[in-house]
């Protein structure tokens, strides 16, 4: 693991030609909140000023869950984008063996990726067969308990330092009107389980559920804690206090009204957009102020492969994003707009927000392996589907659920 430069001379960005163009490039993204459509455009301005090209947005609503069959059946369908935000991770897996991927490795080849690259791990996704398929653009983590200061005011109590106090809190919050946990409709939910396997249950239960598919750690005391946690947590939430989006639960924290939330990095994006100040307006506490190890997974850029006679300024503007996506400009203006840690170690982060400065501290621990990095995208859905029955049916045991969580890891691949 590397360590990224708190004071670093900004490199100029690693163009392959300096010759202006006039392509349009379509790319598609699912970052549709304030904070992300924020990031999103710093890329997009990046783009546009050091090539003369045109960035043409297609923002995709519903995240990963609505935007992926859609990126995945344009381009099965032979109708590709210039290039596409995914997961880093196994969600492309298939495109890149049936070879509508463009291989990168001669367009970034002069650039020494592991150089800057703070965690080589996080190329491996991209890799298949000598060749590179995707560029990793930022570090993201699920791994964070987000804590609204205006909420503890209200009832005389210091916020919490870790989920422990955090739960013990919930009588009082209750009591006095609050929400406890403030929870968005649909996706959100679905990585609540993997933080607080990490969290309660330590980097030990991870490496074994989603590394090793060990069924017998599902079953056993440690994953039970998460069980029962997730029980107590969806006694505390229900539809009718659920909000659209996990910017609506950002907004909430800020006016007290919810306590707190499990929820990624990304989230501070929004709260930023909002005015909200870590350590006045909000805490963040990384793997619920438990475990001093981060889940590394976050969002990477996949270039399709462009139908035969597509002309060569496109083809030429698909490179220039792809080097520019990792440049170093272009690395920090995203990512101290997205919340998320950059994947380069030699930029200056020093007015990264205090958030991001936990994160970095704790990169030297190294990551764990996502179920975006370890699990197929069969066996994500299966388990989303599963984590959405328990929240809403509360006939479902947690004995129940620990038995089909092992079934789906025993025939995970």
């Amino acid at each position: 693991m590397k360590k990224f430069a708190l004071v670093a001379t900004m490199a100029a960005a690693m163009m392959g030609s300096t010759a202006v163009r006039a392509a349009d490039l379509e790319v598609t993204h699912w970052w549709t909140s304030a904070g992300e459509a924020a990031a999103v455009a710093e890329f997009a301005r990046v783009f546009e000023e050091e090539t003369g090209n045109t960035w043409v947005d297609s923002a995709l609503a519903g995240s990963g869950t609505g935007a992926n069959p859609v990126i995945i059946s344009r381009i099965i369908g032979g109708d590709p984008m210039g290039a596409t935000q995914m997961n880093t991770g196994r969600d492309a897996e298939e495109l890149i063996q049936a070879g509508l991927i463009r291989d990168l490795t001669d367009v970034v080849g002069d650039m020494d990726l592991e150089s800057f690259y703070v965690d080589d791990s996080l190329l491996e996704p991209c890799r298949y067969e000598g060749g590179l398929y995707c560029l990793p653009v930022n570090i993201h983590s699920w791994d964070w308990l987000w804590l609204s200061t205006k909420a503890y005011e209200q009832i005389d109590q210091p916020v919490p330092t870790n989920w422990n106090e955090y739960v013990e809190s919930w009588p009082a919050l209750e009591e006095a009107g609050i929400l406890p946990f403030g929870l968005a409709t649909g996706w959100p939910f679905s990585g609540i389980p993997g933080v607080l396997m990490a969290g309660l249950g330590g980097s030990d239960l991870v490496l074994a559920i989603n590394r090793d598919k060990d069924a017998d750690a599902v079953r056993g005391p440690e994953f039970r804690k998460v069980a029962e946690a997730l029980d107590d947590l969806r006694k505390v939430v229900s539809p009718e206090t659920m909000v659209p989006s996990f910017g609506d639960v950002g907004t909430q924290m800020l006016e007290g009204t919810a306590a707190g939330n499990i929820h990624g990095d990304w989230l501070q994006g929004d709260l930023q957009v909002a005015g909200g100040v870590p350590g006045e307006d909000y805490e963040c506490l990384p793997g619920l102020g438990l475990n001093d190890q981060l889940s590394g997974g976050g969002d990477s850029f996949y270039f399709p492969k462009l139908p035969d006679g597509t002309p060569q300024d496109v083809l030429d503007a698909q490179a220039d994003l792809a080097r520019l996506l990792i440049s170093p400009e272009a690395q920090l203006a995203f990512n101290l707009k997205k919340g998320s840690m950059p994947i380069r170690t030699d930029i200056d982060l020093a007015s990264a927000n205090a958030c991001m400065q936990k994160a970095l501290g704790l990169l030297d621990n190294g990551l764990l392996p996502s179920g975006d990095f370890a699990l197929s995208s069969d066996t994500q859905q299966q388990m989303q589907d599963l984590n959405t029955e328990f929240l809403d049916d509360d006939s479902i045991t947690v004995d129940d659920y620990i038995e089909r969580y092992a079934s789906i890891i025993e025939q995970a691949d």
